[in-house]
């Protein structure tokens, strides 16, 4: 028999059953998808669903396996007209209640399993579907048509540095040029 969906966003552990897995569909109203968007910097952000479950993994330790579907719209880097990006992302987060301890505190590495958190005494859902949104949007939004000219920027009267002057010796063959002229 399935269980019963609820829509929970922050879950105390000490209440969580070990024997029976937590379905959960989170599907956020207008005002709490505005202030999502305005989070993460996005122009807007129409749909948003995140949809699984929570279970026990071991003694102490849960799993959670999830769905996260969302509407975005954020603006080209190119022209900073609106993209539109639907994005649909398997989401899993174990929760560890003795996360490993680095080794070194001067380096620390990233961990080998990125899903890896450490457990404390609740689980926020809105939290992690917000954390994956993040994690799933686009980098570098870009419209189909965008196309990327040159482009020049200086002072007015001033002649715009050209990309051969950027080169690292540009500035070296300049002044090349200068003394074997002035021979």
């Amino acid at each position: 028999m399935a269980d019963k969906p609820t829509n929970p966003t922050i879950l105390r552990v000490a209440e969580l059953s070990p024997h029976k897995p937590l379905v959960f569909n989170i599907v956020p109203d207008t005002a709490e998808n505005a202030r999502i968007a305005d989070e993460l910097g996005l122009s807007a952000l129409r749909k948003l669903n995140f949809r699984g479950k929570l279970m026990a993994d071991g003694k102490s330790d849960w799993r959670l396996e999830a769905t996260l579907g969302a509407t975005v719209v954020q603006p080209c880097v190119i022209t900073l007209a609106p993209v539109t990006t639907r994005i649909d992302q398997f989401v899993a987060r174990n929760f560890l209640a003795n996360m490993p301890e680095p080794d070194s505190i001067d380096e620390i590495e990233m961990p080998e399993d990125e899903t890896t958190e450490p457990l404390g005494d609740t689980i926020d859902l809105i939290l992690v579907m917000t954390e994956a949104l993040a994690l799933a949007l686009p980098d570098y939004p870009r419209s189909d048509d965008a196309r990327l000219e040159n482009a020049e920027f200086s002072a007015p009267g001033v002649t715009p540095m050209t990309d051969e002057e950027t080169k690292p010796f540009a500035g070296l063959a300049g002044l090349r040029d200068k003394l074997e002229k002035g021979d």
